[in-house]
């Protein structure tokens, strides 16, 4: 009763900040996202009747408090939809730092469920997947797929109609990157999900960070259709920038800018204004994630590089969530 699974994390291009349903983690608005190949969960599950609690390792550390609710409960959900009472034992492995505004939960989620539920002996679609894996973190119902996805907010009060689906595979635009440049590594004070609530109950400008976010997803689709890195990268800049005012504006208000993250908006302006074709998104955490193309990828990273940014995590479209024969234990 044990299974492993790799998962990528996705970087949201429409961004997903609110929920209509907290415990089913239901969304306000739709989100679209690309998988990226260049930051991977690695996750083992195994269930046991030997085990008396379940248990969770990350990057070789045994983890409580929190996070190791949020694993069991999510096991929990698992193992009442597939009638299973067995604990289990969780080790992931992460390639980038996590919890640091890098949607390391999109990769951990998507991975989990995967794991969890091969390990179990079942095998189910996509679609179901998507479900399962979005109440662990919503953004992992779009690390399921490879290339760009789409999470469909729905509107069905049970949930069933809130998954992701993949808009485009990864060879759709081969030469499609995203550089994420590495602020800072510690763990964010405000976890995404106390800052969304915290921006849907009291922001003055959540209400037209909604009533523009439709108009988004439409530009974001055609833009990804056509290939089109100017039409993609100018409509997720603002998107994001949208959703950063709404935080801002939250009481108390919430900044996860530091430093480094205006440096580099600053430096990306700047290479527009000399013609380069660069654009930023940023999420819930200091990281600012550049997209571009194959082609301006070396004069970018000189000008991050001089800019003092050592760290540069450089990813194209990458795969959905799959399973691997090799273990972690």
């Amino acid at each position: 009763m044990k299974a492993t699974a790799n998962a990528n994390a996705n970087i949201a291009l429409v961004k997903y900040w609110g929920k209509r349903n907290e415990k089913l983690i239901l969304p306000h608005n739709s989100s679209i996202s690309v998988t990226l190949d260049g930051l991977k969960t690695t996750t083992t599950a195994e269930f046991s009747k030997n085990f008396h609690k379940d248990e969770f390792t990350l990057n070789g550390e045994r983890k409580s408090g929190e996070e190791a609710k949020k694993v069991s409960a999510h096991l929990t959900l698992i193992r009442k939809m597939f009638r299973r009472k067995e604990f289990c034992r969780v080790e992931s492995q992460n390639n980038f730092p996590s919890s640091a505004g890098l949607a390391s939960s999109s990769s951990a989620f998507a991975a989990l469920t995967l794991a969890s539920i091969s390990a179990l002996g079942f095998n189910p679609k996509p679609k179901e997947l998507s479900i399962i894996a979005r109440q662990g973190s919503g953004s992992a119902s779009r690390s399921i797929f490879g290339g760009f996805a789409e999470w469909k907010k729905g509107v069905q009060v049970g949930g069933g109609d809130s998954y992701a689906v993949q808009l485009y595979p990864k060879e759709h635009w081969p030469e499609f990157r995203v550089l994420a440049c590495i602020v800072s590594e510690e763990e964010k004070k405000v976890k995404s999900r106390a800052g969304m609530k915290q921006t849907v109950e009291t922001s003055p400008f959540y209400r037209a960070w909604l009533a523009t976010v439709e108009e988004d997803l439409k530009k974001t689709r055609r833009a990804i259709k056509e290939k089109n890195i100017g039409l993609l990268g100018k409509t997720a800049e603002l998107n994001c920038l949208k959703m950063q005012a709404t935080m801002i504006t939250t009481a108390p208000s919430i900044v996860y800018w530091e430093e480094g993250t205006l440096k580099a908006m600053h430096a990306v302006w700047q290479l527009r204004e000399e013609g380069v074709n660069a654009f930023f998104t940023m999420d819930a955490g200091p990281q600012v994630k550049i997209t571009c193309l194959e082609k301006d990828l070396q004069k970018i990273k000189q000008r991050m590089n001089s800019e003092g940014f050592g760290k540069i995590i450089e990813s194209r479209p990458g795969d959905g969530t799959v399973l691997s024969t090799k273990h972690l234990f």
